[in-house]
């Protein structure tokens, strides 16, 4: 199910056909992350390093030198180091970086000052990602400035900087089929930790208890890390959008709010389900859900090729302020309201972000300042939601402190989309029914 390193191979030269003749695109692995100490967290790499190379190792560099004879793809990485291996663990290696890789060419990362010199030199323009680690663009430019110190003596130094991320995550927008498969397989194992944590919730427990059933259940069916910090709320904290203590008592009454994905080969699912603690809606909570399903349900319709970024949010927010009006929680025309923005005190997000290496994935939403238009293997997400704060007097108290969001991945197909997040309960009746099997 993984990645082909023929499909990396593609990635590379779909990247260089773009790239302007005589550059360079020069792209560093993601460094070390300091926990606390001298502890590290778990390690991830960067997902543009690791979408052209496959590498999951640190302290590495790829150069792409596109119409290079000797070697288009060259990567700097670790030497081979035996006793450094066991500390650390199994490290790849340049030579075997050529065979198991796929890559043209490899060095030691210890030797890229005295290599990368030839590689810059005479090329025109750099490609790479500027302004996110101030330490690469500190190096890169010293490499540049050596350069330019020798230009007496016939170097050539680069004249031009670009930006390498529009042209890069362009590509990634776009996912494969090998990538909607391992996408697909991600949302499986998320599936299963939604249910597990559905199953087992019950007034009296803490919220992090829920998210212990999810981060084991995502462990147990194969990944090795959630895609985010899962967000569990209960009751007032379902109101706040990226709440994360996950400390709080379940009560009885409260809605729990479950915002949570599981990585898996280095892709992202992001799936939010709400259900009530004790297996049954209260009637306020089961209006509200109701408007937020078919919210998304008509978000989800109007997820279609050719239809505009934009589509399915204005649907969602059609669904949610009509609901809402009609509920008495909001007065007026509708259309009045829409154009108002006066659904944002209860509706304050857009309905979904692109999704694939990262949870909120890379690819640009305006084309030339136009929302542009949905593509077959974009996959996003749709999670219209409604929030009501506790604080919020202008509404009846009943309401008060009902949070909910629904939210699936969506793959937009050649015709239409299908959704990658099947398979948890998502109508009151549904839920209603799953929650009182998992008690006997």
């Amino acid at each position: 199910m993984s990645i082909s390193n023929r499909e990396f191979s593609k990635r590379r030269k779909d990247l260089m056909s773009q790239m302007e003749s005589n550059s360079i695109a020069i792209l560093a692995s993601a460094s070390p992350s300091i926990r606390n100490n001298d502890a590290e967290y778990q390690y991830r790499q960067n997902s543009d390093f690791y979408y052209l190379t496959g590498f999951s190792e640190p302290r590495a560099l790829l150069a792409l030198i596109p119409g290079r004879r000797q070697a288009e793809a060259v990567l700097f990485c670790q030497e081979k180091d035996k006793e450094k291996e066991l500390w650390s663990g199994f490290i790849l290696g340049p030579d075997a970086a050529i065979e198991e890789l796929g890559i043209d060419d490899a060095y030691p990362i210890e030797d890229i000052d005295e290599i990368i010199l030839g590689l810059i030199e005479g090329r025109d323009r750099i490609y790479y990602s500027m302004g996110k680690d101030n330490e690469f663009d500190a190096r890169v430019m010293d490499w540049v400035r050596i350069i330019r110190s020798q230009a007496k003596a016939g170097s050539h130094p680069p004249n031009e900087f670009q930006v390498l991320d529009h042209l890069l995550h362009e590509l990634r927008l776009i996912k494969s089929s090998a990538e909607i498969k391992l996408m697909e397989k991600a949302a499986k194992i998320s599936v299963k930790g939604h249910k597990a944590a559905m199953a087992m919730c019950k007034p009296g427990i803490k919220e992090y208890e829920l998210e212990a059933e999810l981060l084991y259940s995502f462990t147990r069916n194969g990944s090795r890390s959630p895609a985010y910090v899962s967000i569990v709320g209960a009751g007032d904290n379902a109101c706040i959008l990226h709440y994360d203590s996950n400390d709080a008592e379940i009560k009885p009454g409260d809605l729990v709010l479950i915002d949570a994905g599981c990585e898996y080969e280095y892709y992202a699912s992001d799936i939010t389900r709400t259900f009530p603690a004790t297996g049954k809606f209260s009637p306020e909570q089961k209006a509200i859900y109701e408007i937020v399903l078919k919210a998304q349900e008509a978000a989800i319709e109007a997820a279609v090729p050719g239809a505009s970024w934009d589509a399915p949010h204005e649907a969602s927010v059609k669904a949610i302020t009509r609901g809402l009006v009609r509920l008495g929680l909001m007065r007026g025309a509708p259309s009045q309201l829409i154009k108002n923005l006066a659904y944002k005190e209860f509706y304050m997000h857009r309905v979904g972000h692109w999704i694939g290496m990262d949870v909120h994935d890379v690819g640009d939403y305006k084309i030339d300042n136009q929302w542009r238009l949905l593509e077959p293997g974009m996959v996003t997400t749709i999670e219209p939601g409604i929030y009501i704060s506790p604080n919020n007097t202008k509404v009846p108290k009943k309401w008060r402190g009902i949070g909910v969001r629904i939210e699936d991945d969506v793959l937009i197909t050649k015709t239409s989309n299908r959704i990658l997040s099947m398979g948890i309960p998502k109508t009151v009746k549904e839920i209603e029914s799953y929650m009182s099997a998992a008690r006997y």
